[in-house]
């Protein structure tokens, strides 16, 4: 019987590969779901000649089964969205559905016979122009300590095909639902009786359950949805939704998205590492970054500036108080408009 501090009554979880194309069969595409307070048992893919499933035919069978209107939380185990600097670097809009219509103008992965490599080569679509740096991280992937950038490709474990593969399906699914809850894009505390997809990082649980007779793949979508149905039964998916602290660090992860159950500040870096985060490349619009000159970053603002493809970010002097705008490009060396002789704030 459900307790009536349930939020879902079924649980999925998604082990997802870049590999190929959308069409071929991929054994390391895997997917597990708990119904109730069953446990968790795989999902085979609807019969055919092909073994495993593809991820069209995934994608195809979500959207089909999110119709029922069980209240479902789907995990899947790549990147949502990119870091905020590919946003400042394209002048785009801290959006997610602007996001998902730009990136799937330039990497159309969903097309018939297509390898991510493909578009990365300029065989197909147009990556080139929507590229992004391996130093690159999102600040969830900052808080786990160990989950990689999806930029950077070509690594043993890296989410970054599979990211580029699948992003342009939630588009569909997400066309195909409207009502569907994209967490957090589309707030950060989903609706009652609503179905929600999140970023998952097996990683966070697979060592808390036995991986028994289950592959590498299988037993990462068994711990997705076996976490989510046990974090549900205890109250605890409830916490796990609510937006990192402070309102800053929200406030990126609002556009960049976040990983379910990860924590800030990061667990796992010495006080050394953050507080000479603004030294490595990237860092300096990091919400919590301050200059030589004692200028603290508080969060971007998504407006415009007045360089080349800038965004606005909202900055305090340490020393008076002031806030004022500056571009991304300037942070490092900006100085206080009010009592260190610094140019006016945008």
């Amino acid at each position: 019987m459900i307790g009536e501090d349930r939020m879902f009554r079924r649980t999925i979880g998604i082990d997802y590969s870049g590999a190929q194309t959308a069409e071929a069969s991929l054994r390391g595409l895997r997917v597990y779901e708990t119904r109730d307070d069953g446990t968790p048992v795989e999902v085979q893919p609807p019969p055919s000649p092909r073994k495993y499933w593809t991820r069209r035919g995934l994608a195809e069978w979500l959207i089909a089964e999110l119709e029922s209107g069980v209240p479902t939380i789907v995990g899947i185990d790549h990147g949502l969205s990119f870091p905020m600097r590919y946003f400042e670097r394209y002048g785009l809009a801290p959006d997610w559905d602007v996001f998902l219509e730009d990136f799937c103008s330039h990497w159309p992965t969903d097309a018939p016979h297509t390898y991510v490599d493909f578009v990365r080569d300029g065989s197909v679509g147009n990556g080139a122009a929507r590229s992004g740096e391996r130093a690159w991280r999102r600040l969830t992937e900052e808080a786990t300590g160990s989950a990689k950038s999806v930029f950077h490709f070509d690594l043993q474990g890296s989410v970054a095909k599979s990211t580029h593969a699948g992003i342009p399906w939630l588009r569909r699914i997400r066309a195909a639902h409207p009502g569907l809850h994209f967490w957090p894009f589309d707030g950060w505390e989903p609706a009652t009786e609503k179905s929600v997809i999140v970023e998952a990082y097996p990683r966070l649980w697979s060592a808390n359950y036995p991986p028994e007779n289950r592959t590498q793949d299988q037993h990462d979508a068994y711990s997705i949805a076996r976490w989510l149905q046990d974090a549900d039964l205890k109250g605890a998916l409830r916490a796990a939704f609510q937006p990192p602290q402070p309102d800053a660090i929200a406030g990126h992860a609002a556009v960049e998205g976040w990983i379910l159950g990860a924590s800030w500040p990061p667990q796992q870096k010495s006080a050394r590492r953050r507080t000479a985060v603004g030294r490595d490349v990237g860092m300096t619009t990091k919400p919590g970054y301050v200059n030589r000159n004692r200028q603290q970053v508080l969060h971007g603002t998504g407006l415009p500036g007045n360089d080349h493809n800038q965004v606005v970010y909202l900055l305090q002097c340490r020393d008076c108080g002031r806030h004022y705008g500056a571009n991304g490009s300037d942070i490092f060396q900006r100085k206080c408009p009010a009592c260190g002789g610094g140019r006016p704030g945008l």
